[in-house]
């Protein structure tokens, strides 16, 4: 079976998040290989998961005042911060079969991906059950996955660089967690590629692209125009659509 690798490219939230579902619904019609992508957001962005009610989860007018956009997932899970220019985000979709039906086998084995990824840059991770990546304990790396139609879709994170400090005023936490020392605290819980390694982001891009592709046959190649037109489809009337945003 030969996966398609797409190009990397940043996105805006909703464009992102309607990609995934435009290669999922593909897929599930035989008419797209398995897919793995990595990309960006442009501009940085919140992302909730499918049941999160919004309100308790993001500080609106903070994301208003630092352009930073908001989008719900389509994936469970908490609200996630993607910083533009610090994070790699990764999607992996395929047949069910291909990855096979037990949940945390499939957790295990992506996360797997990152951790070869970033043992190639000299750090020690680890599994994390059920979804995160570690390096001394630190996370590092967090994933979400849904399964529908027969799909399997997979998207993380992969911290190159963190801001704690703007992480927590985009997110909806108790003020107090806001001061200095409970900033720091959390950030002895969060580590990143530049913290541990000092590798480049195009390093850690090319460690992940040979990661996630090695012992697969694999071509590069865009997104087809019927997909990208549904994307584009998505990302209006779905993700960037307020109905949806604020569904809970």
């Amino acid at each position: 079976m030969r996966w398609r690798l797409l190009p990397f490219g940043k996105h805006r939230a909703a464009m992102n998040m309607a990609i995934d579902e435009a290669i999922s619904e593909a897929v599930a019609r035989g008419a797209a290989p398995p897919t793995i992508r990595f990309y960006a957001w442009e501009p940085s962005a919140v992302s909730i998961g499918r049941f999160q009610r919004l309100q308790d989860e993001v500080d609106l007018e903070e994301c208003a005042r630092q352009g930073v956009d908001v989008v719900r997932r389509r994936t469970g899970g908490g609200a996630v911060f993607h910083d533009s220019e610090g994070e790699i985000t990764y999607s992996v979709i395929a047949p069910e079969a291909v990855m096979g039906s037990g949940i945390q086998a499939s957790y295990r084995e992506v996360c797997g991906w990152v951790i070869d990824a970033l043992g190639e840059l000299g750090m020690e991770a680890e599994y994390a059950p059920i979804n995160d990546v570690t390096v001394g304990g630190r996370k590092i790396s967090g994933c979400a996955q849904t399964r529908r139609d027969g799909v399997f879709l997979q998207h993380g994170t992969v911290l190159h660089d963190l801001d704690v400090r703007r992480m927590f005023a985009v997110l909806r936490v108790d003020r107090l967690k806001l001061e200095d020392k409970a900033i720091a605290t959390a950030a002895e819980r969060v580590a990143s590629v530049r913290m541990l390694s000092g590798a480049g982001k195009a390093e850690l891009l090319d460690s992940l692209h040979r990661s996630f592709c090695r012992g697969k046959e694999w071509v590069e190649t865009p997104l087809t125009s019927g997909e990208a037109a549904r994307a584009a489809e998505l990302a209006s009337a779905r993700y960037g659509d307020r109905e949806w945003t604020f569904l809970r």
